[in-house]
């Protein structure tokens, strides 16, 4: 059946502006790290999909080698936008990223300009692009010059095969490097992708903490993995299900759920049932919490395996507001664990 958009669907997303660019994203993306590959039926990720956009999500997030097998994510998505989302690729912000491993041999991994320019190309092939709308250099190559990574962002741009250019889990230094680099060669950094939750609050520390080095470049944020892969669900209430991501060592270690830390998602989810709202959407809401409050979180990244999960994270949306109270209370909690994955060694 041939998918037509609902008419409403701008009605109830905020869109945020992204740092001091022209660019909106919704307040929430979706992200196709997990549940876009092979292994997972073809007809639900449609209908993720469909429900996504059909509630103001205009943002889908990839990268080369999301999956499992790697690009499956990507070469997946070709096939909805070709048959579902083609007539509203205007209205689509689409990402993709290179920088972990994806194929053999030495030019397959990291920060090269070959490694970069040549993911990208493989990537637009697999999704049937011209080209995307943003392109991340995916974490720092402690072994390849910024101006090289960087360069090849700025190429990708210039070659009009992305319109933006972003980084993820690059730390403050190196983003205001990498800042400057792209200012001097002409196209500015629009946005950091960081990990960033309730139980993984990296990006507010140091001095500049990320948070300031963004704001002071004039660059956007999009937080992913606000669920803590999954802690900060109701999943982990009562334990570790056998089906979960601890579980099964899928991005989230068994080692790293301690009773100490199932005793902070415990006492999160009291707050949550107090304000009316899920864990997971009081995870969501907190990231998206007052820019003003020093955390200038444009977007939170989402993953979804089922429409009833995209949709209880979406209704997040329906209250953003936070007392000082509440914020209190929740920093008693929204302890720093120890599960950034993410964070150079």
């Amino acid at each position: 059946m041939t998918y037509i958009a609902a008419e409403n669907r701008y009605e109830t997303m905020p869109y945020r502006r992204v740092g001091r660019s022209g660019l909106k994203l919704p307040a929430i993306s979706l992200g196709l790290w997990h549940n876009f590959g092979d292994d997972k039926p073809f007809e639900v990720q449609r209908a993720i999909l469909r429900r996504a956009f059909d509630l103001g999500v205009t943002h889908f997030d990839l990268a080369n080698n999301y999956g499992p097998p790697y690009g499956s994510a990507e070469t997946n998505f070709g096939r909805h936008f070709k048959d579902d989302f083609a007539p509203y690729r205007d209205e689509l912000i689409i990402s993709s990223k290179a920088g972990y491993d994806m194929w053999p041999g030495p030019y397959g991994n990291w920060g090269s300009r070959k490694y970069l320019l040549a993911s990208l190309d493989q990537s637009l092939g697999r999704m049937g692009l011209d080209y995307v709308d943003i392109f991340y250099s995916h974490r720092p190559d402690p072994e390849t010059p910024l101006e090289e990574t960087m360069g090849a962002l700025d190429q990708a741009v210039r070659s009009g095969k992305a319109l933006y250019a972003g980084i993820s889990s690059y730390t403050p230094e190196q983003t205001l490097e990498a800042a400057r680099i792209l200012k001097d060669l002409g196209t500015p950094l629009l946005i950091h992708q960081p990990s960033y939750s309730m139980l993984n609050r990296w990006t507010e520390q140091g001095s500049p903490s990320l948070y300031e080095a963004l704001e002071q470049v004039g660059a956007g944020a999009i937080a992913f993995s606000p669920l803590a892969q999954g802690m900060l669900t109701d999943r982990y209430l009562n334990g570790v299900p056998d089906d979960s991501r601890a579980a099964q060592d899928k991005s989230l270690d068994q080692s790293m759920i301690s009773p100490e830390k199932l005793d902070r998602v415990r006492g999160l989810n009291r707050i949550a049932e107090g304000r009316g709202q899920t864990l997971a959407q009081l995870a969501i809401a907190w990231i998206l919490r007052d820019q003003r409050r020093g955390t200038p979180v444009t977007s939170a990244l989402v993953g979804a395996s089922s429409v009833r999960q995209l949709e209880d994270s979406l209704a997040a949306v329906n209250n953003l507001d936070f007392t000082a109270e509440e914020l209190a209370a929740i920093d008693e909690f929204a302890v720093d664990s120890d599960i950034n994955l993410w964070a150079q060694k």
